[in-house]
């Protein structure tokens, strides 16, 4: 099964990297927006990427296309296959920016096929609606409500705000710079999120997360990765059903857990709660010295230096009590595997 969706994200791969803009490639056709006031914009296109870049310029947008064969085409080439295989238009009413481009049957002969990309340069404060079911998927600089999809291609966040929602089945996940509602998902990538506030919802179901300079309402989950995470404030939820779990330098409230690989946790800065469970690896945890807390630990064997100032039960396999008359509940599980605590 690993096989498979290995083998499928190595094909999506390589057509989302096909329906790509290429560095230096003119683009095919350029419309001027400079007459609208663009509060919204809907892109669709069946083959190819979809950017959409907040400006203080004139609004444009730039349409790119190419072969779906990495073959070379002249103008009039392109031109031929548009007006016989595809319904391409870029308008703009009622402050609604419009860009299309779908073919007007199926293709059968796929080396006939298009790659049509767009490039959409608007005001910052817009709410966007775009899909693609073969390429990537980037916003940069807008602030508003965005909802996007790709089924092959990966999605770029960068420096947005607002309400964000966005998928993709066959990618990975860039995310930085960005703040207030974030929501995104992939089927086959990685996730990498940093330098971001507020409440984000990240799920990979192939892939390792990546979280660093993190404040919020964090929830990051994968099925089948590790997770990495660094220097995060406020509340995070993490789990991987497949991989190991790093955290360190935090500040937070904390609740992760794996069902396969061990845990690592450094915390700097107690939240209102910690609760870590692992059903077969070690956990390695780290916590501030000198800090009230009810500890709850059970594992096959549990490792600490000397605790002062603790009541409770203290034994090779459970610890149970109050340390420092009491405070932040801790609960670590390790079942059939070690616990190794240390406050510094």
């Amino acid at each position: 099964m690993k096989t498979y969706l290995l083998l499928l994200l190595l094909v999506v791969t390589q057509f989302s990297m096909q329906a790509q803009v290429k560095p230096g490639q003119e683009p095919y056709m350029t419309k001027s927006l400079s007459n609208e006031s663009i509060k919204d914009v809907q892109v669709r296109t069946s083959g190819g990427s979809i950017s959409v870049e907040g400006v203080s310029a004139q609004a444009r947008v730039e349409v790119y296309v190419s072969s779906n064969n990495n073959k070379e085409l002249s103008k009039a080439e392109i031109q031929q296959r548009l007006n016989e295989m595809y319904d391409l238009s870029v308008s703009a009413a009622n402050s609604k920016l419009t860009a299309t481009a779908k073919s007007k049957e199926r293709i059968k002969d796929w080396k006939k096929a298009l790659n049509i990309s767009f490039k959409v340069f608007v005001p910052k404060n817009v709410s966007t609606d775009l899909e693609t079911s073969g390429g990537s998927i980037s916003l940069t600089n807008l602030s508003g409500s965005q909802e996007f999809s790709t089924s092959g291609g990966s999605l770029d966040v960068d420096n947005v705000s607002g309400k964000v929602d966005g998928k993709t089945s066959g990618g990975s996940i860039h995310l930085q710079n960005s703040k207030d509602d974030i929501e995104l998902s992939t089927s086959g990538g990685s996730i990498e999120a940093k330098n971001c506030d507020g409440k984000l919802r990240l799920t990979t179901s192939g892939g390792s997360l990546d979280l660093s300079d993190l404040k919020g309402d964090i929830e990051a989950k994968t099925s089948g990765g590790s997770v990495h995470g660094s220097n995060i404030g406020g509340e995070l939820n993490t789990h991987t059903s497949g991989g190991s779990v790093h955290l360190s330098d935090l500040s937070c409230s904390l609740e992760a857990s794996t069902s396969g690989g061990n845990i690592d946790v450094s915390i700097k800065q107690l939240g209102k709660y910690v609760k870590i469970s692992n059903s077969g690896g070690n956990i390695d945890l780290e916590l501030p010295k000198g800090k009230g807390m009810d500890l709850d630990l059970s594992g096959d064997k549990i490792k600490t230096n000397h605790l002062d100032n603790f009541t409770g039960k203290f034994g090779d396999e459970e610890v149970n009590g109050k340390l420092n008359g009491g405070g932040v509940p801790v609960r670590v599980e390790a079942g059939s595997g070690r616990i190794s605590l240390a406050l510094k």
